[in-house]
């Protein structure tokens, strides 16, 4: 059996999640990462969560204000990770709203939807708390990352 990404993420998927980020890092120095798994290895979801956020270097961004979405498909578990930056400045009840936002999502297998949503409210948080400055940069992909397509 194949992995369940290359069954259910299309171009236009995958486009979309791009495009969100996009959208939600336009008018924000922060950093937005979208990392998807087929499981947790055994660990837990948040162990997992952390080890993706320190691979793809968001904790090197200049104001800590990283938040990746980590997806893991076949444990049916996911976690949202802020920086250091991004996670002083909002409440854990932000954190809790957009875990929750994600669950009714995924509970009906809108996954691409509720990311797209999801992303929005962080990039919105990300806005008022780190507003885009003339000399930022991109300092991160966009694209979501798939476990088994990254580069060795």
């Amino acid at each position: 059996m194949g992995l369940i990404w290359q069954h259910n993420f299309s171009k236009e998927d995958k486009l979309a999640i791009r495009q969100a980020i996009q959208g939600a890092e336009k008018q924000t120095s922060g950093e937005v990462r979208v990392y998807f798994e087929q499981n947790t290895s055994g660990e837990t979801v948040l162990q997992r969560a952390v080890k993706a956020f320190a691979k793809l270097n968001m904790h090197k961004t200049q104001d800590r204000n990283g938040v990746i979405f980590y997806i893991a498909f076949d444990d049916r578990q996911f976690a949202v990770l802020g920086d250091q930056g991004i996670h002083e400045k909002v409440t854990q009840t932000f954190w809790d709203t957009i875990r929750g936002m994600l669950s009714e999502y995924f509970a009906r297998d809108e996954f691409v939807l509720g990311l797209v949503a999801a992303i929005g409210e962080v990039g919105r948080q990300l806005e008022a708390h780190f507003p885009y400055q003339s000399d930022d940069i991109n300092e991160l992909p966009d694209d979501p990352v798939f476990h088994n397509e990254e580069p060795s």
